[in-house]
């Protein structure tokens, strides 16, 4: 088993962290420093540190869907003190999981929870392009041709992004409220969308992730997929 795929295996983090772990030297194999992504681990006999501590491989896949509030950041550790997801996951202080991808602090809404590295690097991966779903309530009314101009994808950091769904829901004291559907998760994606088109998004909540919706879970509430969700979000 390679390297990297050993301490995705492990719980500790996705691949792609792994390999961020590997080639900053913060891994050894029985002793020794590896920075070589191509390494093989015989998951038998050899000991893989991390930072100074030993990883082995989980025996127990866990998927948790966790409804994140707002003033909350989307990691196991704040070096700053601020709330953390795991404050709403404290069954699983010692479990080695970690969140599926992220959510801004002031965003709240369907996050995942696992320790199944390759679960986590396949769904937040760019090629597998999960459409992720929001409501978002932005001030003021907007035109037509500016949503259009949303919707076919405008330029983030050099990149274009793909076509996005809109729906205007309602208009209501001044306030727009859209379902917003993208494939990409670039940081505060959302509000630099509508950014660009000189309107500030006030309210962001994410619904769905894939097909899997949050539904009534109430905020900071948790509970584990069903087999039948995991195996849907493993399509992508």
């Amino acid at each position: 088993m390679r390297i990297n795929k050993y301490i995705a295996k492990s719980g500790l983090c996705s691949r792609r962290a792994a390999e961020e772990l590997i080639t900053s030297g913060k891994v050894k194999v029985n002793g020794k420093l590896v920075t070589n992504l191509a390494t093989v681990i015989n998951e038998y006999n050899d000991t893989v540190m991390v930072n100074g501590k030993k990883i082995m491989l989980v025996t127990r896949k866990i998927y948790v869907m966790l409804n994140k509030p707002k003033g909350c950041i989307s990691t196991v550790k704040d070096d700053k003190g601020r709330k953390t997801i795991m404050d709403y996951l404290q069954d699983f202080e010692k479990e080695k999981v970690f969140p599926v991808g992220r959510l801004d602090y002031d965003t709240e809404g369907l996050i995942l929870i696992t320790n199944d590295g390759d679960f986590a690097n396949k769904l937040t991966q760019p090629s597998s392009e999960v459409p992720k779903t929001y409501i978002a309530n932005v001030e003021g009314g907007i035109e037509k041709e500016d949503l259009d101009t949303l919707r076919d994808g405008i330029i983030l950091d050099g990149v274009k992004l793909n076509k996005s769904r809109i729906k205007v829901l309602k208009f209501e004291n001044n306030i727009t409220r859209l379902e917003i559907t993208i494939l990409e998760g670039k940081n505060r994606q959302i509000h630099r969308m509508f950014e660009s088109i000189g309107k500030q998004v006030i309210f962001l909540k994410r619904t769905m992730i894939g097909d899997l919706r949050l539904g009534g879970l109430s905020r900071g509430a948790y509970r584990y997929l069903t087999p039948k969700e995991v195996a849907m979000l493993q399509k992508y």
